[in-house]
């Protein structure tokens, strides 16, 4: 499960990392929470270039009677989103990079939950998995998200037994690309892999209510 994500990277890094044609301007988010929007990176066309745009977190399937789906669907298993209705559809044409430097796990220590941020080693940003889809709502059309989870690799298990599918950089090309309609083409991707190149450390509880932002989210307490 991922429901809470933090993307703080100056823009140049966000643009060099994911070869944008220009700096995305974007404020960093230290609390990024369902139904926000946020930065996903897409290529629209095959061979056209990558561009990076602002969706709601929680996808809204296409053929939805109403927006508040959404907040159901802030994760998607990846072992069956190729089977389900509502994803298998943006599994084969609608692939996003989710794009992250880090995310929040909650652990039960005595009586509490404590908060842990998990992030690539040395802080770098990186991707998560994504789908995407657009819903057109009697308000306008809404284009949205979703980020695939899977079992957890072993360094992640004793924080939470589900993560993110992390994508590396060498396999953006094939994850973006419109043309690729064949889920079976990308179940290498689809996999628990990356643990080892991630740490994690405990925040303060603040970051389990959505509207606390600030550099205090991803402090490190002791």
């Amino acid at each position: 499960m991922c429901g809470r994500y933090t993307l703080t990277a100056p823009g140049e890094g966000i643009a060099d990392l994911f070869e944008l044609p220009a700096i995305p301007e974007m404020a960093a988010r230290y609390n990024i929470a369902p139904t926000q929007n946020t930065a996903v990176v897409r290529a629209l066309a095959s061979a056209g270039p990558r561009q990076l745009d602002m969706l709601r977190w929680g996808l809204i399937p296409y053929w939805a009677n109403d927006l508040k789906i959404g907040s159901r669907m802030i994760n998607a298993r990846a072992e069956t989103a190729a089977t389900k209705p509502s994803f298998r559809n943006s599994l084969k044409k609608k692939r996003c990079l989710v794009v992250a430097d880090g995310y929040y796990e909650w652990k039960k220590e005595g009586a509490i939950k404590q908060p842990y941020r998990i992030i690539r080693q040395g802080g770098q940003p990186f991707a998560f998995a994504g789908l995407w889809d657009l819903w057109k709502g009697p308000d306008g059309p809404v284009e949205s998200f979703t980020i695939l989870t899977c079992d957890a690799a072993p360094e992640i298990r004793p924080l939470h037994h589900r993560m993110p599918v992390i994508v590396e950089q060498d396999e953006y090309n094939l994850w973006l690309d419109p043309e690729m309609k064949d889920p079976a083409e990308l179940e290498t991707i689809l996999q628990p892999r990356g643990g080892d190149l991630l740490e994690d450390y405990p925040v303060d509880r603040r970051v389990g209510n959505p509207r606390n932002e600030g550099p205090e989210c991803v402090k490190r307490i002791t």
